[in-house]
């Protein structure tokens, strides 16, 4: 718990809270707080400084649609897997280190990409604004409306909607130096860069303000995590039956009588109890079960 906000870990969930000082950047205090499960999690280091150090946390390749949204378009600062560590929690912060790499250690996490989105994109709707328009995404539809800069050809096109089965994907170049970006939809049937961004009637073109970069990156996100994974993997149409829950301890495989194989199977029986699928009188039955069978 620092200045720039509070990272917690309860072993399964790292919990991060932006923190409400003047310094924190403001996309990370839009962003909220952000729950990032172990699974999502390729690695983490402190860095030691002057005055304290930072936190930095690697999500795993794919697993988070912000990161893959706002990779290398937004600053340091406003990266909230990045943490200030104040000069006297320096301690905390490595020990913390310690803990999120024994967990992912003993969980065998891989580091490797993911095939799926492991966390959820920002919240809706979510508004930019931008140099000749506006996009706003309620989680099923874009609507572009258009501003007194836009080009003549934007507003005789009228604002534009569409879908995100009309989408294919969703392309964004922020401003550099004198050059203003755009955020460009690419609609399915049309075809790419056709038209320069002031005159194409799918995308704004953005002028490098501070708020619009950050409702970009919101934005971004947010369609990203609902159109189909980059890896190309895809959820089953149909999800499978869902077996009835037995109590029954599993009989324990040839060669798997270790401590640690025992304490899983036990704690995986907990939270079954803790959630209020076993009752008490289920929980003991099937922990005793088990323990015979150890």
């Amino acid at each position: 718990m620092v200045r720039d906000g509070t990272w917690t870990f309860d072993g399964e969930i790292l919990r991060i809270v932006p923190g409400r000082d003047r310094s924190v950047k403001k996309l990370r205090q839009l962003l909220g707080e952000v729950r990032v499960p172990l699974e999502a999690v390729a690695g983490i280091a402190y860095e030691p400084g002057k005055k304290g150090g930072r936190l930095r946390l690697r999500l795993r390749e794919g697993a988070d649609p912000f990161s893959q949204a706002a990779r290398g378009r937004i600053a340091d600062a406003a990266d909230p897997y990045q943490l200030v560590v104040d000069a006297d929690r320096t301690g905390a912060a490595e020990y913390f280190v310690t803990e999120v790499r024994n967990a992912l250690v003993i969980e065998q996490v891989p580091d490797g990409p993911s095939e799926r989105y492991l966390m959820p994109g920002p919240e809706l709707p979510v508004v930019v604004p931008a140099g000749d328009g506006s996009a706003t995404f309620d989680g099923e539809s874009i609507r572009l409306e258009w501003n007194w800069a836009a080009e003549e050809v934007k507003k005789s096109a009228g604002s534009q909607r569409f879908t995100l089965k009309d989408l294919n994907s969703v392309e964004w170049s922020p401003a550099t130096g004198m050059e203003n970006g755009c955020l460009r939809f690419h609609v399915k049937g049309v075809t790419p860069h056709k038209f320069a961004p002031k005159h194409d009637p799918h995308c704004l073109v953005l002028w490098g303000f501070d708020k619009e970069v950050r409702t970009t990156a919101l934005l971004v996100a947010a369609v990203l995590a609902r159109l189909p994974h980059p890896s190309g993997a895809h959820p089953p149409a149909v999800e499978p039956p869902v077996e009835p829950l037995s109590i029954e301890a599993p009989a324990a495989p040839a060669g798997s009588d270790d401590p640690d194989s025992l304490l899983r199977r036990l704690r995986e029986l907990g939270d079954l109890h803790k959630d209020g699928i076993l009752t008490d009188e289920e929980f003991t039955t099937a922990k005793q079960a088990l323990l015979r069978r150890f």
